[in-house]
């Protein structure tokens, strides 16, 4: 068994049903966006900037994600057995993660803060298409996760660490963080501002190198696309000298028939 099974992020299997695949890449970046917006929620809750009535309707709309998604791919794959074993995350989050209950449950605020772990796992079940996404060489895309990356670390360490400061220098910090050049005029000082903080060193080594290897492929492609058109012009100039040199070797055996 995957380790993506334990964890209850298997997601559709690559032999289901091509209609299952089909949609489960079509509510892949839907399911991004909910990610996203479970991290922004989380952050406009923890500064009270936004009132209780919109928080709890966005539960509900966080929650009706989820179960928009289970159902709609339980019912594309033929296996559904499995699929609903290899994604038990879905399911206690669908049971466990109902916002009716919230309001009966001693230790709400602690599930809130718990969601944060559902966009980890998000993001590692569609690791997959982001790494196949990012290998095609887009300059664009890469600059956009890069982006979003830091926006979402400088919303998490601002309110993990206090010593960080606002959401803004949490920003600047996560920026300078993922391209590796500390200056260390903002540095977390708890264990969990640390721990983050490392995570958040790893996956910047790894997407500053992803976007140097898009910068290079960048500068490179145009290059190739430069050879590639004066060797198709070199083709077809060779193709034309071959044609004269066919036609006049003709005339030539014509007219020694002749003679």
């Amino acid at each position: 068994m995957k380790v993506v099974h334990l964890l209850g992020i298997a997601g559709v299997a690559d032999h289901e049903r091509p209609d299952a695949r089909l949609w489960a890449s079509r509510l892949e970046w839907p399911m991004v966006a909910v990610a996203l917006w479970i991290v922004l929620q989380w952050y406009l809750e923890e500064t009270r900037s936004i009132s209780p009535f919109l928080a709890d309707i966005a539960d509900w709309l966080v929650w009706l994600a989820f179960l928009l998604e289970t159902v709609v791919l339980t019912s594309k794959v033929a296996d559904k057995r499995a699929f609903l074993f290899g994604n038990w995350l879905n399911l206690v989050i669908i049971i466990g993660g109902l916002p009716f209950f919230w309001q009966f449950a001693p230790l709400a605020g602690l599930l809130r803060s718990f969601r944060l772990v559902l966009v980890l796992m998000l993001l590692v079940r569609m690791s997959k298409s982001a790494r196949k996404l990012l290998s095609q060489h887009r300059l664009g895309t890469t600059l956009i996760v890069a982006f979003f990356t830091m926006v979402l670390s400088g919303i998490i360490i601002s309110r993990i660490d206090p010593s960080v400061g606002d959401m803004w220098d949490g920003m600047w910090w996560a920026w300078v963080t993922m391209a590796t050049v500390g200056y260390g005029d903002v540095v977390p000082h708890s264990g969990a501002g640390r721990l983050f903080a490392s995570l958040v060193v790893l996956f910047g080594v790894v997407l500053i190198s992803l976007l140097t290897a898009n910068l290079a492929a960048f500068f490179i492609g145009n290059d190739v696309e430069k050879i590639e058109a004066e060797e198709r012009e070199s083709d077809r100039m060779l193709r034309d000298i071959s044609a004269r040199l066919e036609r006049v070797e003709r005339l030539l055996v014509e007219r020694n028939q002749r003679d």
